[in-house]
């Protein structure tokens, strides 16, 4: 694959952030947390989300945060936006397990793939794809205007898409 350019539209998804539309949109660094994508397969509109941890425990204050609430606003969002959920798939990347010797219930990363791909099911939203696991950050870039285009480019350089 070419070298990665960045779009100067491209609006940058902070950890526990989320943002539903047509613009361009990255997450950068991540680690354990996992770069949640829902496209709509028509409009070229979707969703990304930063999610950092897998359980809210009920809070409410930070939507993109937690897998549960996370895959509950994009859903929310795009369907204010005119979406049916059956038209929408998801892509996730990231979920690494960062440190060495941290496993169950101390690998984060292990802890928000599983809960996202948990909360995911139980919306009946398909799984496009995914780059998950590992012990290498990525940085990921959707595109939803161009199909759901998602570029993940790990911490050594390679890129793939999904």
């Amino acid at each position: 694959m070419s070298k990665e350019q960045p779009d100067p539209q491209t609006v940058i998804i902070g950890i526990g952030e989320f943002l539903v539309g047509k613009l361009p949109m990255s997450s950068i660094g991540l680690g354990s947390c996992i770069g949640l994508v829902l496209h709509s397969r028509t409009g070229g509109i979707g969703g990304m989300a930063h999610v950092m941890l897998p359980d809210s425990q009920g809070r409410e204050d930070r939507p993109g945060k937690f897998a549960d609430t996370a895959v509950e606003i994009l859903v929310s969002e795009l369907s204010a936006a005119g979406c049916r959920p059956s038209q929408m798939v998801a892509k996730i990347a990231g979920g690494a397990s960062m440190f060495k010797g941290f496993s169950g219930n101390l690998n984060i990363g292990e802890r928000n793939t599983e809960a996202v791909l948990v909360a995911l099911k139980g919306k009946n939203i398909e799984v496009a794809g995914k780059d998950v696991g590992g012990t290498m950050g990525r940085t990921v870039t959707y595109y939803p205007a161009l199909g759901g285009r998602m570029v993940v480019r790990s911490a050594d350089g390679t890129l793939k898409e999904l």
